[in-house]
């Protein structure tokens, strides 16, 4: 028997015994939503709201209201744009919204001074979302499987980032301006049309770089201390004097829960994980060592 459709206004039923709890974390994932009932907007202590693989193709103004919120999972519906009440969210840290219709994101949504943790994978985004370059807080990006063909100069302002998923994208030359991003750990460039790189050892800082299913001959310049994953990697790592740095995930899981960075950037072992609906998203091990 499949799950009844709730009505428009009200909360499901099992909501408050949720709020009893006391964690001020409310699980609606799963259910057949259009639009999110009014009545959770009105629930001014919630703290963790997770909305994934419902159907819902809007959301209310009325959001902004819910400003305690940390956490906004919203991935895997049918959202084609983002109200402006959502970036009046002064806590929140970490927004998922991969898997939706979005083409662009809100001007306001610089105004997201707290975001650490942003998954907009599965997008329609042919372009970069300007409102991203304030945010200098962000720590993981997530963009995978959108449509980008270039990056903007701006992309070292910002300075917090650490993490940065762009593969399944459009890129056929190396962004310049990722050569300026001396601070970023992982960088994840898989089933692009890159024919080709640049020497990355400005990168300084730089401990993964995927680079799988572009049609290169071979691996980048890199220092001794970044794991590889692509064409020609393994023979380059063998090369090393050093031994070969433990593999860690490609792929982050969705963190949910624990704060430290490590979490944002790849996932913890302890985290919670959802992935689209049969997906099979997978918890990944974390990888040491990639704290500021």
């Amino acid at each position: 028997m499949g799950i009844a459709e709730s009505t428009p206004d009200e909360l499901p039923s099992d909501a408050e015994e949720q709020l009893r709890s006391g964690d001020q974390q409310l699980e609606l994932s799963g259910r057949r939503l259009r639009r999110l009932p009014s009545a959770v907007c009105a629930l001014s202590r919630l703290q963790k709201l997770y909305v994934s693989g419902t159907g819902l193709r809007e959301l209310p103004e009325e959001i902004e209201e819910l400003r305690e919120l940390r956490i906004l999972a919203l991935d895997f519906n049918k959202l084609e744009r983002l109200p402006d009440g959502l970036c009046r969210l002064p806590h929140l840290t970490r927004l998922y919204l991969g898997g939706n219709r979005l083409l662009a994101l809100p001007a306001d949504f610089a105004q997201l001074q707290s975001l650490r943790c942003l998954w907009i994978e599965g997008n329609f985004l042919r372009r970069f979302p300007r409102p991203l370059l304030r945010l200098v807080a962000l720590q993981s990006l997530q963009m995978g499987d959108n449509r980008l063909r270039a990056l903007p100069a701006e992309l070292p302002r910002m300075t917090g980032l650490r993490g940065l998923w762009l593969y399944g994208n459009r890129f056929e030359e190396f962004p310049p301006a990722l050569l300026r991003m001396g601070r970023l750990h992982i960088l994840d460039l898989d089933r692009n049309r890159l024919g080709g790189f640049p020497d990355l050892h400005p990168l300084r800082a730089l401990r993964v770089f995927s680079y799988d299913h572009n049609p290169v001959t071979g691996p980048p310049r890199v220092a001794d201390t970044v794991f590889l994953v692509g064409e020609g990697a393994v023979e380059r790592m063998a090369e090393r004097d050093e031994p070969t740095p433990r593999p860690p995930p490609r792929r982050p899981a969705r963190a949910f829960e624990d704060e430290e960075e490590e979490d944002l950037l790849i996932g913890g072992a302890g985290s919670r994980t959802l992935g689209a609906p049969g997906d099979g998203l997978r918890a990944l091990e974390a990888a040491p060592g990639l704290g500021t």
